[in-house]
């Protein structure tokens, strides 16, 4: 479809922001002085922000064991990948968060027709870049990986260069995330698609991947795998999807089947009582918690008169997306609960693509 979107970022300039270091990209963060292989350990009522620049993080969890965040840079993504590929053999289940630049357009003709919400999600996925992935991994039982179970890809993004929300970036920039790194040593998504096909995460139905309001996310994995423009219907976008990634369960989906569970991702895990690890708005710790979230919500309704958990009701379901009872026929605000993917559907610069 023809776009009149100018393809200028707007000028960056977070708001409220003061006294923060360059090495970092990060506003009042006391980890500012710290070497990149200082790994500080979070504090959940700290509302510190902690720098992704640095090599990892370590926390306690609740049962006591000492787990880590990796960051991974363009330096040290091929030999990330290469643990990953093992690991995947034992700890099958991927629970994945991305923060992205948020929502820039929105088409304007068919507000009301059935697929509105794929198109507003393809023409900002087709114009924007993925900023952060974070993958956490477990077994059928819910069980983390010892030690790493999680990594945070870091992708190559400038903010002179590339589009972006405002919004969404200066929540990004209180929450840790380094800008200037994400620009000198950022991920190429190419490089990192060419990993990803041959990791052993996609096309094999034995993976199950877990997410939380996720269309927006698969769209962005989707792009970095093809390197092409999403597909133009959602026919065909879940055609793809189910050749990448056959097997998905989206927790926002699973909670509409649910009485009592609404709002999004922190504030269900909290209902279940599932604690936080990790800083907030960062994809390594969102995907933490999608995880365990998951696996509580899934033994909780979800599991059968054995114990064990039966997929059948939610398996391969995007919420608001398909055909499935989740979809409005109508305009909605565009909202990733489990993320700063999207703070605001109708961002003021926003502009109309036909």
């Amino acid at each position: 479809m023809a776009s009149v979107l100018s393809m200028e970022s707007p000028p960056f300039h977070p708001r409220g922001t003061s006294g923060g270091s360059a090495g970092s990209g990060v506003v009042n963060n006391p980890y500012n002085s710290r070497s990149r292989t200082d790994s500080p350990t979070f504090s959940q009522t700290s509302g510190e922000a902690y720098s992704n620049a640095v090599k990892s993080y370590s926390f306690p969890s609740p049962t006591g064991e000492t787990l880590e965040i990796r960051n991974v840079w363009e330096e040290n993504v091929e030999e990330e990948m290469a643990i990953i590929r093992d690991l995947i053999e034992t700890h099958p289940y991927v629970a994945m968060d991305t923060e992205f630049p948020g929502v820039v357009a929105r088409p304007v003709s068919e507000t009301y027709s059935p697929d509105f919400h794929y198109k507003s999600l393809k023409c900002n996925v087709d114009l924007l870049k993925i900023i952060q992935l974070g993958l956490t991994f477990a077994d059928e039982n819910g069980n983390f990986a010892k030690g790493c179970p999680c990594w945070q890809f870091n992708f190559k993004f400038n903010l002179s260069d590339d589009m972006f929300a405002q919004d969404s970036i200066d929540l990004l920039v209180t929450s840790g995330i380094s800008f200037e790194d994400h620009a000198t040593r950022g991920i190429d998504p190419l490089h990192f698609g060419e990993l990803l096909m041959v990791s052993g995460l996609v096309l094999d139905d034995r993976v199950r991947w877990v997410s939380f309001h996720s269309g927006y996310d698969y769209a962005y994995l989707l792009k970095v795998l093809t390197t092409q423009e999403l597909p133009k219907d959602e026919k065909s976008f879940f055609e793809l999807l189910k050749i990448y990634f056959p097997t998905i369960y989206d927790i926002k989906f699973m909670t509409s089947l649910c009485d009592g569970h609404f709002g999004g991702l922190q504030r269900l895990a909290d209902d279940l009582g599932c604690p936080r690890i990790g800083p907030e708005h960062q994809a390594g710790s969102d995907s933490l918690l999608t995880m365990v979230t998951y696996f509580a919500l899934a033994k909780a309704k979800f599991s059968n008169g054995n114990g064990e958990i039966d997929d059948s009701k939610y398996k391969n379901e995007l919420y608001g997306y398909g055909t499935n009872h989740t979809v409005r026929k109508g305009p909605m605000s565009v909202v990733h609960s489990n993320s700063t993917g999207a703070l605001s559907s109708m961002n003021s610069d926003a502009a109309s693509v036909h």
